[in-house]
This record gives structure tokens, sequence and C-alpha cells, in this order.
């Protein structure tokens, strides 16, 4: 069984890449980028023999590696298709053997030789001496299979949410996944600059050392320096570790090939659904009443339920809060970095009938004034403002706490408000003028085939005009600031508040009479791919 599910795995990727020429492009590519940065890292772990804290980074390397090995089947389950056992439920397969096969199939691809290049890299870094020459022989693999089986039984474990709807929202998120460690690993390596070097690493690296696999690879330097039983129990939990992953993968096979799915049979026991926000309900109260309630409910259940746009959100979501703290965290962040914040969520209100795609045509159905246009802009806004601003307080509030400027706390919340303010305005007339569709099913892709000029055009003209409509608030800040009239900067609050509420309705205006007079172009342009 195990060589026909190696040649299943070598047949499925022969047959993936010759759908198309750009697949095959993009695997080449992708191919030799990690054989590169495998050499690299390879190299890279050569030249550290011998260095002072070697065992302290190849240890914190595995872990890492582990932990995105653990991680990626969640955001990538389309990455593998033998990933998901439930198309082997028909065919007379037994646990046991079914495991060992798919373990050893799982060993072909990019992943595992990354994996298996900086294994060796880690055991020839840390082998000194016969004995931790013959730990490392027996880490490497260890730490190979370690990996591969973290993945297969996370996979297996969770397989019924990467096929459902939710499943798919976390594919959506994963490149937020690797913006945020982005900024953390920044994070960290400008830290240990900043601190002395790769010293800082050896606390942690003696907690994580235990912790398969990378109690393997500490085993390794264990035994180079002459503690056997440390180097023993360090190859021991490694075993245990991929004993365990393999019994949980098992069960989660069994368990997958002999129990039924019954999701569909308990979606249609349920009764029928209950409007939440109807009149007689408690959380229909609390909305107000006619087409602006309607309209902000429906909008924010697209930044629930829609994955594009909640991609769009909680990536805006994170990156606001990360650009203000981390450099605060830095010591070469300001107040002011707050703003971004605003801007990042502001940017939500661009493009508001894209999310809508075809179905946009019930929209234009219920607008037939300007009144009615205008509403329907001011409700979008409104649902927009119920995260920002609360967003917009506690990011501003905790970049202060962290770099203790309070007292600029209301000058930086008045420039956010007015920055807010403008991105909402601007974005209204965005959304009028320069709409676009969003393809619903088209993977990263946000913007529809020959709209990409369309989008930049509104998304960077909307954000130029906003930057100057919030000149006047800048430069008063500025100026109290020049002047030494720091005492009056409170001030900038109550104007930037004012401000930002000024530029709003006028935006809102502005846009009003353009969405009802070009419904028939918006619908067209909304509903392309």
């Amino acid at each position: 069984m195990i060589s026909v599910f190696v040649r299943l795995k070598l047949s499925l990727l022969r047959n993936g890449l010759r759908q198309s020429a750009g697949r095959t492009a993009v695997y080449v590519t992708s191919m030799v980028f990690t054989l590169v940065c495998a050499a690299g890292l390879l190299l890279g772990l050569v030249l550290l023999r011998g260095h002072a804290q070697a065992a302290a980074v190849v240890v914190l390397l595995t872990a890492l590696l582990a932990l995105g090995w653990a991680v990626a089947p969640l955001f990538f389950p389309g990455g593998d298709e033998t990933l998901d056992p439930t198309r082997l439920v028909m065919l007379p397969l037994r646990p046991g053997p079914l495991v060992r096969a798919l373990l050893v199939s799982s060993l072909v691809g990019i992943g595992p030789l990354f994996t298996l290049c900086m294994a060796v890299g880690a055991g020839f870094a840390l082998a000194r001496g016969a004995a931790a020459v013959v730990v490392a022989v027996v880490a490497v693999p260890l730490v190979l299979l370690v990996c591969v089986a973290l993945a297969r039984a996370v996979a297996a474990a969770n397989i019924r949410l990467l096929t459902s709807r939710r499943g798919r929202d976390l594919a959506v998120l994963s490149g937020l996944l690797i913006a945020v460690g982005a900024q953390v690993v920044n994070f960290g390596v400008q830290r240990l600059t900043r601190s002395g070097g790769l010293a800082e690493l050896e606390p942690l690296a003696e907690v994580v050392r235990w912790i398969p696999p990378a109690s393997a690879v500490g085993a390794v330097g264990s035994a180079g320096e002459g503690a056997y039983g440390e180097a023993a129990a360090g190859l021991l939990l490694t075993v245990v570790a991929l004993a365990g992953l393999l019994y949980g993968w098992r069960r989660s096979l069994v368990r997958l090939m002999t129990t039924p799915d019954g999701s569909t049979l308990a979606a249609a026991s349920r009764p029928s659904r209950r409007e939440s926000a109807s009149a007689g309900s408690p959380s229909g109260r609390l909305w107000p009443e006619g087409r602006t309630g309607t309209v902000m409910q429906r909008s924010l259940r697209y930044v629930w339920r829609d994955p594009k746009t909640k991609a769009a959100w909680v990536t805006s979501l994170a990156i606001g809060l990360i650009v203000p703290l981390f450099n605060a965290l830095q010591g070469t962040g300001s107040v002011y970095l707050a703003c971004v914040a605003a801007g990042m969520l502001g940017i939500q209100m661009y493009n508001q009938f894209g999310q809508d795609t075809s179905a946009f045509w019930m929209v234009a159905m219920a607008i037939s004034s300007t009144r009615d246009a205008y509403d329907e802009l001011r409700a979008r806004a409104a649902a927009l403002l119920l995260i920002t601003v609360p967003y917009v307080v506690l990011v501003t509030a905790l970049t202060a706490a962290i770099l203790g400027d309070w007292a600029g706390l209301p000058e930086a919340l008045g420039l956010s408000f007015a920055v807010l303010g403008a991105m909402l305005g601007t974005g209204a007339v965005a959304s009028a003028r320069f709409p676009y569709s969003i393809p619903q099913d088209s993977g990263y892709k946000n913007v529809a085939p020959g709209q990409a000029g369309l989008a930049w055009m509104s998304l960077m003209g909307g954000m130029l005009a906003a930057a100057v409509l919030s000149a006047p608030l800048i430069g008063l800040t500025v100026a109290l600031r020049v002047t030494g009239a720091a005492s009056w900067l409170w001030l900038v609050l109550p104007l930037g508040v004012a401000w930002g509420a000024l530029l709003t309705w006028a935006g809102l205006r502005l846009a009003a009479p353009r969405t009802a007079e070009r419904l028939p172009e918006i619908l067209a342009a909304v509903s392309k791919g």
C-alpha cells in the first residue's frame, strides 16, 4: 500500500501541474525559491557550528518549524489533496496500514525537503564527537517524521472544519497570519540587535529544548557535552510524541471512516431560522427603525459572514494595532501613529457596493431618490463607525499607555477622528464614482479582471484627498506645538470630532446624488467576475 500511495501522490502532483502553464510556473518558482532558502539555511547552520549560542538558535528554529507544520493545514487545506482522508472512506482500507502509507507519501514534496535540510543542518551544527553523531543520525529523521505526523494529525482532527465555510474563512485569513508573523519576527530581531545578540535566546531555549521535536535536536547538543542521560531523555520525548501523534491520527481516521457526517441532518432537524432583528425581539429594538437599522445589520453581517469582507476587516484591525503598538514597544513610536488604525479601518468605506456583488440589484430596487441613496450610505457609514470608534479609542489609549504619553492622548484622538471622517467622506464618493467587483470564488483576488486600475484610482485618489482634507487639523497641531501653546492642544479633540463629522456629512451629501443617478452603472461594475 505504501508504494501505491507514493505513486498516487506523484500522480496528483503531475496531473495538477498539467492543468495550466501558470500553475506549473508558480510551482517551479516556489520550488526554486524553497530550495534556495533551504540551501541558505543549511549553509547558515553549518557556519553556526562551534558558536556559543548554536544550541539555542537551532532548538528555537526547530520549534518554529514544527509550529509551522502544525498550523499549515488549518490555513492551507487545499495545498495537498491527500490531506483530506474522507476521500478514502469508500475504499476497504484498515487504519494501521493507511497511517503508514499516508505518512510515507507525506514525505514527498517541497516542505519535507526543506525540513530535512534544516534538520541535517541543525544536527551538523551541534554534533561534536562520535556519540553526538550517532544521536544526530537518529534525531534528524525523528524531527522530520514528527513534523509530518503533526501536520497530518491536525488535518485529520479538523477536516470537518477545514471543508466547511469556516475552514474557507481560515484559508482567506492565512495572509494575515503571515503578516503578523513577519512583524513578530521583525520585532524579535530588532530587540536582539539592541540587547546584545543571541545570548538573550538562551533562557527561552532551555525551556523549548524539552518540547518535541526540538528535544531531539537538543539531545544532539547534550550528547556532544557528555550529558548522555539528557540526550536519551530528549530522544525518548520525541519518540513518545511521535507515537502519540500517530495514535491520535489513527483515532481520527477511525472516527472519520466509521462515523457519518450528520451536519446536514442536524441542520435539517433544527427549527426554521428566526430573524433576530425582528421588531418585537430585544435585539431588534437596539437598531434604528427603517432603512438605517436594516442596512446597518446587513453591513455587519457581511463583516461576520462574507470571507472576503471578513479578511479585509481582520487584516485592517490587525495592522492598525500592530503598527503603533510594536513601534511603541520598540521605543521608536509616537502616539500619533495611532492614526494608522483610523486610516486602515476608514479604507473599508471604499467600494461599499462591491461587497454586494450582483446582489446589488436588490439595493438598487430600494433606491428611488437622492434621499434614499443618502440614507443607504449613511447607514453603511454608521455600521462602520460602530466598530471603528471604540477601536480607535482603544488603540490610541494603549499606545499612550505604553509610551507614557497621556498628555498626547486628546490630540491623537482628535487627529484620528479627523482622518476617519475624511476617509468616510471620500470613501462614500469613491464608492459611487469608482465601484468595482470583488470576485467571490477566485482565491485571493479582490478585484475582477480589467478593474485593477479602477480599484487603484479609487483607493489612492481617495486616500490622497483624505490626507489633504485632514491637513487643517494637522497644521493646527503642528502650530500649537511650535508656538509653545501646548496647553491648548486639548482643543484638537473636539475640533477633530467636529471636522471629521463635517467631512463625513459633506462626502455623503456629494455621493448621494451620484449614487442615485448611476445605479445601472454601479450594478454592471460590481457584477463583473
